[in-house]
């Protein structure tokens, strides 16, 4: 709450992974690529990558930086300087300080008085970086950051490597007085619905994930809201990235995958209305045309062919979000209490959540999968966003994000939250007497039973030629074979055709 008569207070805070900043000095450290001498790598080198990363913190213009990738405290000092000289000055700095193991630091500068430091070990592996927990002074009001880089996916990142950080972060939060304003921010290796994208290779966790389940930013299987946040009791946190559209999240793009794996989380403290508090909207991501490539990549420093170029600047793009001693002002707008899948159709791109309640799942395979809202309603397709979805259960669901994959209209992202069983699966179902491949409002539906005969990509049902699509080459009958459809998705891919999914939905008459 401020106080009567004072002016609030208001502060910027960002986080940036700026690649791999190191000195000119051979400390036994650094990664062989930044030895000098070797890879062109120079003090030369060293000056055009200050210059690169004081432009990019010179535009972003935060108060606060949190800052990755960085050698020691030598070079943080040469930023610190070089900032100054161009006009960004930030008085006070903390880095972590392993030396003997760890080759990159995580970093803090700030424009206000540090009042306390300390590094929160990971207790795992000697090269696991340790977490920084900065206490600063904003104008009297005490607010804290703890900076994070977790484990990489990579080189044995497996799940369980991230979770070590997150529950070495959660057992320091448990020791704080319940009101202590912070927040949770750096580059976690984690996307904000890692629960739902964790793969195979790196789930050794039984689909415990660190950001998501460690740190709650979920409950109850859904990604927790800001309208959540302000009620829940605990150390539940709420991701920035949600104030964003689905598909502007990202900060990274690693090969043409799409990440958003730096963050800012906050905790219920800031937006109670009490002291320090998030001013709603202000998180965003840096754009700016100097950090993209003309082909649209992100312009990361370019090291080829064995050698440093003197171009570009980071992998990552930086992220910012902003504080005020102003009671934090709560969204007008709502989530629609209700939708339809028939609505839903009609939406090009979505601007904001769009809710379908009581949505039947009556098709999953893998993570994709199909939902009716009622018997005689529309279906429509869930591609990769099934996953923790059951078969037959009735769900609330949040659309996030849709896409229009050559024709066929497809749920990208979403939140469900389950609300019953349905017993009368068979009722959703199409057969073969309604299967009318020339009505587009039919697409997405499962039709069951179908007795075909296969010819060349195509099926003939009631003397009817319908193209076929088999997910897999393998399961391709030979020509002539009788067949019996048990299950069959009327997809879309220049016009109407069946697709199957599984050889398990279909068998060849002997």
């Amino acid at each position: 709450m401020l106080p009567l008569g004072l002016l609030a207070v208001e502060f910027k805070v960002a986080s940036y992974n700026v690649e791999n900043l190191f000195d000119d000095t051979i400390d036994g450290t650094e990664y062989k690529e930044y030895r000098v001498g070797r890879h062109n790598w120079s003090t030369h080198m060293v000056d055009i990558k200050l210059n690169h990363i004081s432009e990019v913190l010179c535009e972003v213009d935060a108060d606060v930086v949190a800052l990755q990738e960085i050698e020691n405290d030598a070079i943080l000092q040469r930023l610190q300087k070089r900032l100054k000289r161009v006009g960004c000055p930030y008085r006070y700095r903390a880095i972590t300080s392993q030396k003997k193991s760890v080759a990159v630091n995580v970093a803090l500068l700030s424009r206000y008085s540090i009042k306390k430091k300390r590094e929160i070990a990971i207790n795992y592996s000697k090269y696991d970086r340790n977490i920084l927990e900065v206490k600063l002074d904003i104008d009297g009001y005490p607010f804290t950051l703890f900076v994070n880089h977790w484990k990489a996916k990579s080189r044995n990142g497996t799940e369980s490597r991230r979770v070590h950080y997150a529950k070495a972060l959660l057992k320091r939060l448990k020791k704080l007085p319940k009101k202590v304003e912070y927040i949770i921010v750096g580059d976690t290796n984690s996307n904000y619905d890692e629960y739902r994208l964790l793969t195979k290779k790196n789930n050794d966790t039984n689909g415990i994930t660190a950001i998501n389940h460690i740190l709650q930013t979920i409950k109850n299987g859904r990604l927790i809201t800001k309208e959540d946040i302000s009620r829940l009791d605990g150390l539940y946190h709420y991701n920035l990235w949600l104030e964003y559209p689905p598909y502007k999240r990202w900060s990274h793009n690693y090969y043409g995958h799409k990440g958003a794996i730096d963050h800012i989380l906050i905790p219920r403290q800031l937006v109670d209305g009490k002291n320090i508090d998030y001013i709603n909207h202000s998180f965003g991501v840096s754009k700016e045309p100097i950090l993209f490539t003309t082909k649209g990549w992100i312009n990361g420093w370019q090291y080829k062919h064995g050698k440093h170029l003197g171009k570009g600047y980071s992998d990552h793009l930086p992220i910012f979000a902003s504080f005020s001693t102003k009671a934090y002002q709560k969204d007008t707008k709502q989530i629609p209490k209700h939708s339809t899948i028939e609505a839903l159709y009609k939406v090009k791109k979505l601007t904001q959540p769009i809710k379908l309640s009581h949505a039947t799942l009556l098709f999953k395979r893998g993570n994709n999968g199909v939902i009716k809202q009622s018997k005689d309603g529309a279906a429509i397709y869930l591609y990769g966003s099934a996953r923790g979805l059951e078969e037959g259960k009735i769900y609330d669901i949040v659309v996030e994000q849709i896409a229009d994959y050559k024709g066929l209209k497809e749920i990208t992202k979403l939140n469900a939250v389950k609300r019953g069983v349905n017993e009368e699966l068979q009722s959703y179902y199409l057969t073969q007497e309604s299967l009318n491949t020339n009505r587009r409002r039919d697409q997405n539906q499962i039709f069951v039973n179908l007795q075909a005969i296969y010819k060349k990509g195509r099926v003939v049902i009631d003397g009817r030629q319908i193209p076929i699509y088999f997910k897999k080459r393998a399961y391709r009958p030979t020509d002539g074979s009788r067949l019996t459809i048990d299950y069959a998705h009327l997809g879309y891919h220049n016009g109407l055709q069946l697709v199957i999914h599984s050889n398990k939905d279909f068998s060849i008459e002997r």
